[in-house]
């Protein structure tokens, strides 16, 4: 029940949920997406020294995957702990205001692995065959931009969970206000929150 604000953290109903197994896919996709670029991304032909990422010698290519990756693991780790603390937020008004902001933040990363995975892609493409010869690190760009492909569904996944979830917040919030409005007109004082 919502609004106790004791208790202790229910592990199992967190894991039931299906919102937090996409938070944990999302988690994961960034982590791969980070981890792939960062061990394999940058390479250097036979005859060079200096290192150039794999994706078209783009450096914003690699610096656009590892900074998207590390932010939404970071995004993932801080909303996972909010998804363990909402059923003791006891205020209505900030439970809407928690659902917003997994709302926003999970539309605004769908996005952001849409325009991700299409520009790893292109310059995965345009990528040219003679300056990776020894064709090092080809395993781990195919896994950046096919991790950054599955992270526009997982979070789109997770936009549309907290799309619903605002729903059942706003009704919350709505019969708060009727209930309290009707019961004031009345005089009758409102029973206690569970």
């Amino acid at each position: 029940m919502y609004g106790t604000g004791t208790g202790a953290l229910d592990p199992v109903t967190l894991i039931q949920q299906p919102h937090t197994g996409l938070r944990v896919a999302s988690w994961l996709f960034s982590m791969v997406i980070f981890g792939c670029i960062v061990n394999e991304g940058y390479i250097n032909r036979p005859d060079e020294v200096e290192q150039f990422c794999i994706f078209n010698r783009n450096q914003s290519a690699c610096s656009l995957a590892v900074s998207m990756g590390s932010l939404a693991f970071t995004s993932c780790v801080l909303f996972l702990a909010l998804d363990a603390c909402f059923p003791r937020i006891s205020s209505i008004k900030h439970r809407k205001k928690a659902v917003l902001a997994d709302l926003a933040t999970s539309a605004f990363w769908s996005f952001m692995w849409f325009v991700g995975f299409c520009f790893l892609a292109n310059q995965w493409q345009a990528s040219k065959p003679e300056d990776n010869p020894l064709l090092a690190g080809g395993d781990a760009a195919r896994a950046a931009v096919t991790f950054s492909f599955f992270s526009i569904f997982s979070w789109g996944g997770l936009t549309l969970f907290s799309w619903e979830r605002l729903k059942r917040v706003c009704f919350e919030e709505e019969y708060e206000e009727l209930f309290t409005h009707t019961n004031e007109h009345v005089g009758v004082e409102p029973p206690l929150s569970c």
